[in-house]
Parts: C-alpha cells; sequence; structure tokens
C-alpha cells in the first residue's frame, strides 16, 4: 500500500462526497480504485446507495416523529462511533 491508497476508514468518511460527484479527481481515482481491492467497502457503498434509493421511496408523512427522531440519533450515534 502506497502512501497514497486510501485506507477503509478514509472510504467511510468519503462516501457522500463521492455519492454527491464532490470528490476531486484524484481522490476519486483513489477512492475507485480502493474499491476494486476491497469487498468490504465495495458492498458498504452498495449498501448506502441501496438505503439512499429505499429511502427516497418512503412519502414524509409515513414517517412519525418518533421514527424520525430514532433514526436521526442512530446515524449520528454511527457517525460518532
Amino acid at each position: 500500500m502506497t502512501t497514497d491508497d486510501l485506507n477503509c476508514d478514509e472510504i467511510v468518511e468519503l462516501v457522500t462526497a463521492y455519492l454527491d460527484n464532490a470528490l476531486d479527481e484524484d481522490t476519486r481515482r483513489r477512492f475507485e480504485q480502493h474499491l476494486t481491492t476491497c469487498t468490504g467497502c465495495d458492498r458498504y457503498l452498495e449498501q448506502i446507495r441501496r438505503t439512499i434509493a429505499e429511502l427516497g421511496l418512503l412519502p414524509p408523512e409515513h414517517l412519525s416523529d418518533q421514527a424520525r427522531t430514532d433514526l436521526l440519533t442512530a446515524f449520528r450515534g454511527w457517525r460518532a462511533t
């Protein structure tokens, strides 16, 4: 692994920017290179894509206030770990 390689922790931190097409060309290339050799990160990216797609189909009025609070708390807690 060279110093230019991204590690799994960095991939997790960059996944949102990757999906938003907000990475610079070099970082995007390094991100995609990591995915070719790491099935765990490739799987993680696919899970995030599926989650976004599924949640995008859920009308906001079907999400109770408590469910919304629980989800936000879970995601904040996950991000902090």
